[in-house]
């Protein structure tokens, strides 16, 4: 199992520092959705640490990802409008773990679906530039 968890990481770090920056967003997109749906599962089955561990990956990803990635002198008003957003995220993710509250979660995860896929819809032009 060790050798799994180990060529999990490489290929996530290979992933990392082959990525162009565009894509890097995309993957906490992905990454804070992954721990949206696991701390959901753990609510459900009542699994307390586990809940709190995936809640905390969440929270991570969206303060020290998104939110971190925020250039808001280029960015303008769109950026702070993203920083709201990201704040009110970080709020939902610690009422979700504080109340156990799955509507919470979704709001979330919902919220960041939306940003997320339209950061992929602007991919192709990225990717063009």
């Amino acid at each position: 199992m060790r050798g799994a968890a180990a060529y999990g990481r490489v290929d996530v770090e290979s992933h990392v520092l082959s990525a162009s920056p565009h894509k890097l967003i995309l993957m906490l997109f992905e990454g804070v959705q992954k721990q949206i749906k696991a701390a959901r599962l753990h609510m459900g089955n009542g699994n307390v640490a586990e809940k709190g561990m995936a809640i905390t990956k969440a929270t991570d990803i969206v303060n020290l990802g998104l939110l971190a990635a925020l250039d808001k002198e280029k960015g303008g008003e769109l950026a702070e409008r993203l920083e709201s957003i990201y704040l009110y995220v970080g709020q939902l993710l610690l009422q979700a773990n504080l109340k156990n509250d799955v509507a919470k979660l979704d709001e979330a995860a919902e919220l960041l679906e939306q940003i997320g896929s339209a950061w992929k819809e602007i991919q192709p032009q990225v990717e063009g530039a």
